[in-house]
């Protein structure tokens, strides 16, 4: 069996996993309220409003503090010479090999917030589907991006 693979992510997708657990919790808190406004419009039973108002309180805080942390800490990565090995989960460890002579293009990615914290992500493409590697610092998903680039092109040469 292969070791475990020894390269994280950036420290930074904490803050913009935390940011985007904020945002989809004002987007949840907005749909609560005006379910709970209609609750009370049509006199529903008060036990729904307390599921919901728990609910309320319950997924933000695991988006915002419990989900970040552990995703970044179970997030491991490591590119050799024929493979590329992704390691994440928090409850279902998954570790994915992608050869080098299925790669057909890489690709790097920034979205606003990993903009702002001058992260990108790196995705690995192959015939079937796409890999993603989240949260490198630029110049690292940059460096990254044209070394399996030029490995899938030497071990496409190979073949």
């Amino acid at each position: 069996m292969l070791a475990k693979p020894q390269n994280t992510i950036s420290r930074k997708a904490l803050t913009v996993w935390r940011i985007s657990g904020v945002i989809r919790s004002m987007i949840g808190w907005t749909i609560t309220a005006v379910i709970l406004l209609l609750l009370d419009v049509f006199d529903a039973p008060f036990w729904i409003s307390i599921i919901l108002i728990t609910l309320g309180v319950i997924f933000p805080l695991y988006h915002i503090v419990i989900s970040p942390l552990f995703r970044w800490k179970s997030w491991r990565y490591e590119v050799r010479e024929e493979e590329v090995e992704l390691e994440e989960g928090i409850f279902i460890k998954t570790r994915t090999l992608v050869p080098m002579v299925r790669v057909q293009h890489v690709d790097t990615i920034q979205g606003p917030l990993l903009r702002k914290y001058k992260l990108a992500s790196v995705l690995i493409h192959t015939a079937a589907t796409a890999h993603e590697i989240p949260a490198l610092e630029e110049d690292e998903a940059e460096e990254l991006r044209k070394f399996i680039s030029n490995l899938a092109r030497v071990a496409e040469e190979d073949v």
